[in-house]
Parts: C-alpha cells; structure tokens; sequence
C-alpha cells in the first residue's frame, strides 16, 4: 500500500494541475501541426463551369521543399479561378473559365534546380491572363534562390537594369525595322515601348524575379535567363521575353554565399 501511495503521489506530481486542481492528461500536439510531405500529381478536371489542367515534372517529388512550393503556387491560382467561378452563384460563365498550368524541370544539377511554370487562367475577356513563373531551387540548403538574395546590391540591379533594357531596346528597333513601318508609326512604336520596357525594368528585384540558370558543362552558371510575361515590357502580342544576363556582369554584386555557383 505504501508503494501504490507513493506511486500514486508520484503522478500526480508530474501531472500539470487544472485550474480546479484535478491533473491533466499529457499534452499532445494537434493533429495535422506537422507538415507532411506533398505529393504531386497532374490534375484534369472539367466541367460545364471550370476547366483546371495542370502537369509537373515525373522527378518533382524528388525535392519536396520545392514540391510544396510549386504547390503553394497553383493553390493561390486555384484560388483566383474559383473566386471568379463562385462570383456566378448559381449561374454558370458563357464559356467555362481555365486553368491551365505546365511545370516543367529545366534545370537538374548536384546544386540547382529550375523549374519553370507556364500557362494562363481565363476569367472572361479576350484572353487568358498569362501565368509566367520560374522556381531555382537549391537543394543543399533545401531553399529556394530568390532575386533579391542572389543580388542584394541596389547597385548590382542598376547594372542589370542597364544590360537588359539596352538589350530590349535594340530588340524593338529591329522588329520595327523589319516591319518596314511609316517613320510616323516606326517612332510612335518605339516610344510606347521603350516606355513600357524603362518601367517594367526599374532597378529593384521585383521586377526581376523570374529567372533560371544557364549553365556550362560543369554546371556553372555562366548567365541568368529573365523571363518578362507579356505587358512588363511590352504588349501582349510580343508575348513572354527574355534576356541573358552574362555573369561576368553579375558577379560583383552576387552574394558571397552564392559566388560559387557561377563560372568565372
């Protein structure tokens, strides 16, 4: 009796007391707190007032850090389709609203991934609105390369700025040659343009964000490809464009942490 007492004595010890007095039980953590590793898979699905189609990469899941970000990204589209299709109520669009997502891995070392994503979501309109996303992920340090931390420099970005607008003006130039405008409609392009190509390249890391490695045999990067979806500079009939950055112009303003990866 003596020991069942003291054992008795014991537990309620180390039992956290109610505010009554009376012990608790032990304390668990609630279900579904701890992340669990996303899964996935390509996704169809049709009806009279949505169609969804969205495919990834058969390697994806291989990195599930970057698994999850890629799946945060079609949630928030997801979300934005349905909150049109739900504006409807009871109705139904005269044409059923899309969503329309490729993932595709263009990128597979040791020490960088990329993938990029591209499609539209159709709310209404005369077209789709156009989705542009590139994802670098490293998997050594389980993390996604954002812009802003490649690059920290404001001085790195206005040198970027400078290569790449100088690069989209000479682009505009010779389409407008090859088009053989009117000089009144040759000038009027050209301004319109280069004004949409000077604001959708303001030296910050917003306007940058979209990028992938090029690499060399080795797997150094030896450019930065920035991808520019249709109205950051220009209109929407010259669709996404891109520049290479060299990396001879970016590495002094690269971050320390991340200098080895370029090729020099």
């Amino acid at each position: 009796m003596t020991v069942l007492a003291l054992g008795a004595c014991k537990r309620e010890s180390t039992s956290p007391p109610t505010a009554a007095g009376e012990p608790q039980p032990p304390v668990t953590a609630p279900a579904g707190t701890v992340d669990a590793p996303v899964e996935l898979k390509d996704i169809i699905e049709t009806n009279d007032r949505y169609v969804v189609g969205i495919s990834y990469p058969a390697t994806i899941n291989r990195y599930p850090g970057l698994a999850k970000a890629l799946s945060a990204y079609t949630e928030a589209q997801r979300a934005e389709l349905m909150e049109a299709v739900e504006a409807f109520g009871n109705d139904k669009p005269t044409a059923p609203y899309e969503l329309s997502l490729a993932f595709e891995q263009v990128v597979d070392t040791p020490k960088i991934v990329a993938v990029a994503a591209d499609g539209s979501r159709y709310t209404g309109g005369a077209h789709g609105q156009p989705l542009i996303a590139r994802f670098v992920w490293l998997p050594h340090q389980d993390a996604r390369l954002t812009a802003d931390a490649l690059i920290p420099d404001p001085k790195g970005w206005q040198a970027i700025s400078d290569y790449v607008r100088e690069q989209l003006h000479t682009a505009v130039v010779n389409r407008a040659d090859e088009d053989e405008l009117e000089p009144t409609d040759r000038a009027a392009l050209i301004k319109s343009t280069f004004r949409m190509i000077d604001e959708g390249t303001e030296p910050e890391a917003g306007n940058f964000s979209e990028f992938v490695p090029v690499l060399d045999a080795s797997g150094h990067v030896t450019a930065l490809r920035f991808v520019f979806p249709p109205y950051q500079v220009g209109p929407y009939a010259d669709g996404t464009q891109t520049v290479d950055v060299p990396a001879a112009l970016l590495l002094p303003h690269v971050a320390p942490a991340y200098a080895e990866l370029f090729a020099r």
